[in-house]
């Protein structure tokens, strides 16, 4: 006879209930190496592209029957799955509106500069620098601008905020399980380690001396990384000064600023309006086919964006 479905978690008291609901804090999250992905969206996403690293999901029965695609992607992932009353999954849940699902999933491991050194290893061409960002919504906006491009990584300085807090993750709804994104290294380190792998760094700051309409092709063309500065205060002048050239993005019209998201939103996409075709020629030239030629980010002010 077939072994009939375990009833649905119904204590909001449990233990279970208790620990996953602790994830929330940072100091649980970096004491057990697990995050929360809250909502369809970011639970599909993750169960998609990283099994992997999901270590539980969590649904109320009219969750599984409505994302059964989600199911199915967990089951096939091998991910422990959980039923559970709506009362369990408000209890987990960071938020008050989960929808009726929730993952527990695992951070990444290793040390971040060795995860920095793999990163630079692969040759990117397209790499995002948070220095110092303090709203969750900002930063997950900025990763999930960074996957729509398809930029090869984000990294985030120490001083941020935390990259697996429940509320950055939502924002990214679901881009943090697509692009690699780095957290913890201190932004003076992340930008030498960078000007040592020889990539132009890209400063976004209102005070630029160069507008994103005046950047040379041939740069956007090659390699580079976009480095953005704290939503308040942009960019400290030390870590301006280490980078190759600072620019700032022109308002024509009458809008005080771009905030740091919209302003990241239209660097990254310049950039690909050349490495997207670079990328194209360099895949061509891997297949041996004919290869097309080469064509191959703010503080705030008044005139142009922060």
């Amino acid at each position: 006879m077939p072994t009939a479905p375990p009833p649905p978690l119904s204590n909001p008291r449990a233990e279970r209930v208790r620990s996953v609901r602790a994830l929330s804090r940072r100091s649980m999250r970096e004491r057990t190496g697990l995050f929360l992905a809250e909502g369809p969206q970011s639970v599909r996403e993750a169960v998609l592209a990283r099994p992997d690293a999901v270590r539980e999901l969590y649904l109320t029965a009219d969750a599984a029957t409505r994302h059964a695609d989600i199911v199915a992607a967990a089951e096939s992932g091998r991910v422990a799955t959980y039923t559970c009353t709506e009362d369990v999954l408000a209890a987990m849940a960071d938020t008050a509106a989960p929808q009726g699902v929730l993952a527990v999933c695992r951070l990444p491991g290793g040390d971040p500069s060795a995860r920095l050194d793999a990163l630079l290893a692969t040759r990117p061409q397209l790499l995002v620098v948070l220095t110092h960002v303090r709203d969750p919504g900002n930063l997950g906006t900025v990763v999930r601008g960074a996957d729509a491009v398809g930029a090869d990584g984000v990294l985030v300085s120490a001083g941020s905020v935390d990259v697996w807090s429940p509320k950055v993750v939502r924002s990214t709804a679901g881009s943090l399980f697509h692009v690699p994104v780095i957290a913890g290294i201190a932004a003076e380190q992340l930008l030498a380690r960078l000007r040592d792998d020889g990539i132009p760094l890209l400063a976004a700051d209102g005070q630029g001396d160069v507008t994103l309409p005046e950047l040379d092709a041939g740069l956007l063309a090659t390699p580079h990384a976009w480095v953005f500065g704290n939503e308040a205060w942009g960019l400290p002048v030390i870590l301006r000064d280490r980078c190759d050239l600072v620019v700032r993005v022109p308002i024509r019209g009458r809008a005080e600023s771009l905030n740091l998201a919209m302003a990241a939103t239209v660097c990254l996409y310049a950039s690909i309006t050349h490495t997207g075709a670079t990328r194209q020629a360099m895949a061509d030239d891997a297949s041996g086919r004919l290869s097309a030629p080469d064509h191959r980010q703010p503080g705030p002010s008044r005139r142009s964006a922060g």
